[in-house]
């Protein structure tokens, strides 16, 4: 019958599931949570793809994140950004107000130089007996596997945090048209009623 099937499904995917319950990013109070069900056909090749590309997303929403406050707290870079266009880096306003500023040949440039990395960077730390997000770099990671371990964790945990801070930020700015005190405090603002 349709139940009966039903239910072999769900039991399956439960018991799917509970394979990937030790891996990395599984941590309190959530414990290991995939809502969409991404996971249900026990596909770890394709959990540890997924798994690395949180990482990877993680970073540069953490970079993103500090590249989106920085300007602010600590000022510009000198000197220019286009010497051809006269145009100096603290000629180029923070957030979103950056997009229609910066020339075409360096959104090239940015776009090429990522480009460069997704295909050349390495990240197949998922394959075989890697671990998703420890490309080598010692300095993020460890040679403890205990230590690393935690240190991965911590990283998944700051890179999810900040996709969503970095999310909120484009929101806020986007409403806000400006990444000074008004984005963070709405009531000086064109925030504020």
């Amino acid at each position: 019958s349709a139940s009966r099937g039903g239910r072999r499904r769900a039991a399956s995917a439960a018991v799917a599931r509970r394979a990937f319950e030790d891996e990395l990013g599984v941590q309190a109070p959530l414990g290991f949570w995939d809502p969409l069900g991404f996971t249900d056909d026990g596909d770890m090749e394709a959990y540890r793809r997924r798994r690395s590309v949180e990482f990877k997303h993680g970073r540069i929403a953490m970079l993103a994140t500090m590249g989106f406050i920085t300007p602010e707290v600590a000022a510009h870079w000198p000197g220019y950004l286009s010497p051809s266009l006269g145009l100096k880096f603290a000629d180029i306003p923070s957030g979103l107000q950056a997009l229609p500023v910066v020339p075409m040949l360096g959104w090239a440039q940015i776009l090429l130089y990522f480009g460069l990395i997704e295909f050349t960077g390495g990240f197949e730390d998922y394959r075989q007996e890697g671990t998703p997000g420890d490309y080598g770099w010692k300095v993020l990671t460890s040679s403890d596997p205990i230590e690393r371990r935690r240190k991965l964790n911590a990283d998944l945990a700051n890179g999810r945090l900040a996709m969503f801070a970095i999310m909120a930020m484009l929101f806020q700015n986007g409403l806000a048209k400006t990444t000074g005190s008004a984005m963070w405090i709405p009531t000086i603002g064109p925030l504020h009623p």
